[in-house]
């Protein structure tokens, strides 16, 4: 019984193109957990790239975010695909169910790059929290959230010129 739900869950992720539905956040904290426990500066100082990866529905995005100075990232490269079938709609990157409104130079059609160089409390609730990172995108507080001039494809010349820039790749597995 258990298994003919697990396939039904599979083909259903399949056929919506969920691959977050096999990236979960605890494999995620898992895997890159065990490689800290060999070596905990593994990270440390490290431009980690996340390609075809839209924020807006990662879970390598949120847990590379939220643990960002812990474990030493020097920063955070993100891009996403266009177009993101799942922009606003899963993580809630701009949080409590609320997305972010449609701004100039901004639309959700778009690919986009994400930068993340710092993090931290700036809304002064007293923890570090997603909410801090939309914050911190919105107002570029040291952080960059701008539209590629492509669709992201990670063949394209600006994606070559984000992974020059990088020490580690870090992926999803595409359909």
């Amino acid at each position: 019984m258990a298994r003919q739900a697990t396939n039904k869950l599979l083909h259903k992720a399949k056929k919506s193109k969920s691959d977050e539905f096999y990236t979960q956040y605890v494999d995620i904290q898992k895997e890159v957990e065990a490689y800290l426990e060999y070596n905990p500066d593994t990270l440390r100082d490290k431009v980690v790239y996340c390609n075809c990866d839209d924020p807006f529905e990662s879970n390598l995005f949120r847990y590379f975010v939220l643990n960002f100075e812990r474990i030493g990232l020097k920063q955070l490269i993100t891009t996403s695909y266009k177009p993101s079938p799942f922009a606003n709609t899963q993580l809630e990157l701009f949080g409590d169910n609320n997305t972010i409104t449609q701004t100039k130079g901004r639309p959700k059609i778009t690919a986009n790059k994400f930068i993340i160089n710092s993090v931290g409390d700036i809304d002064g609730d007293g923890e570090f929290n997603l909410k801090d990172v939309a914050l911190q995108l919105k107002q570029n507080k040291q952080n960059e959230w701008t539209p590629l001039e492509g669709d992201g494809d990670f063949r394209s010349a600006e994606s070559i010129s984000l992974l020059k820039q990088s020490d580690i790749v870090i992926t999803n597995p595409r359909w």
